[in-house]
């Protein structure tokens, strides 16, 4: 049984962790969040230590690395903006960091993050587990086998919607976020990468705070992307049946449907990185790099081959 520690306990993505902690049958035995309403806790790991103060917290992690049994991991699931002093934290303090997507924001923080890697011999892994979804895996596989020169013709649209508070809290904040293509798209990059190749050509049609869109030319795939926080994109007929998530990749005309599956995604990537294995900083890099070139492209507007809902 090996030891974890968690920061950003509070947050909506932070329960997958405790899950997957508890089903590796491993054990959180420190958390820390500004946010003090954690009753979550007590459905996991109640004998946990929690600490409000982060200062406290890493103090607590020090302390515990010079006895028999250390912490191993260390989980981040904090806000975007705070995951670079996160990992390094947990990288100083002689443990693994495991770290919500994106990684990082910014090409000089992956910079940092390799030279402390060399200098502690301890590694970063990243959450990117739609490379683990069923589906995925089966395209990949498809692409790989087929004709090796042919381009694809790739539409991806992703909506979620989100209401009023997204845009008051840090989520809305494009320097603490990263902003739609960062906080929203960066599974959908990575995955396209991962299936496709790299990117060769990047151009952006539209960007705004709560949705954007533009187009990709991989090394196998020309893709039009479209990125919504908005409801009102959200096409009738999912609508209807009350949903307030769409997620469509059609390749060549073919609607690949991979909304369910996710559940043990978590638990799947955690059991990859106890076997030695995970998706580390090389795995994450190509798309940090990618959306932040995209954030800081001037949109072009709706001209050349964009995604039809570009010009809503």
């Amino acid at each position: 049984m090996k030891n974890f520690a968690l920061i950003g306990a509070a947050g909506y993505i932070a329960e997958r962790h405790m899950r997957a902690v508890k089903e590796t049958e491993n054990r959180i035995v420190a958390a820390t969040d500004a946010f003090d309403v954690m009753g979550r806790m007590d459905s996991f790991f109640p004998e946990a230590e929690f600490f409000l103060d982060f200062s406290k917290f890493e103090k607590f992690l020090s302390e515990e690395q010079k006895t028999r049994q250390p912490i191993e991991y260390v989980s981040i699931c904090s806000p975007n903006y705070l995951h670079v002093q996160h990992i390094q934290s947990a990288l100083n303090n002689d443990a693994f960091a495991i770290c919500e997507k994106p990684l990082v924001l910014y090409p000089e923080e992956i910079e940092a993050i390799e030279k402390t890697q060399l200098s502690t011999g301890k590694k970063v892994f990243n959450i990117l587990q739609l490379r683990l979804h069923p589906t995925i895996i089966a395209l990949r596989e498809k692409i790989k086998n087929g004709p090796k020169d042919k381009i694809y013709d790739i539409d991806l649209t992703y909506i979620t919607s989100r209401g009023k508070w997204y845009h008051q809290s840090w989520k809305g904040d494009i320097d603490k976020s990263g902003g739609i293509a960062t906080n929203i798209g960066i599974h959908f990059f990575d995955m396209l990468q991962w299936i496709f190749g790299e990117v060769q050509n990047s151009i952006v049609h539209l960007y705004e705070a709560d949705k954007a869109a533009g187009f990709l030319q991989l090394k196998n795939a020309r893709v039009r992307w479209y990125l919504s926080l908005d409801n009102n994109d959200i096409p009738l007929e999912a609508k209807e049946r009350g949903m307030r998530t769409y997620r469509s990749i059609s390749v060549e005309g073919d609607e690949i449907e991979f909304s369910g599956g996710f559940t043990d995604l978590h638990t799947q990537t955690y059991q990859q990185i106890l076997s030695g294995n995970g998706f580390g900083l090389d795995d994450a890099k190509p798309c940090i790099l990618l959306t932040h070139k995209i954030r800081n492209t001037k949109p072009v507007g709706a001209i050349g081959d964009f995604h039809p809902m570009a010009i809503k």
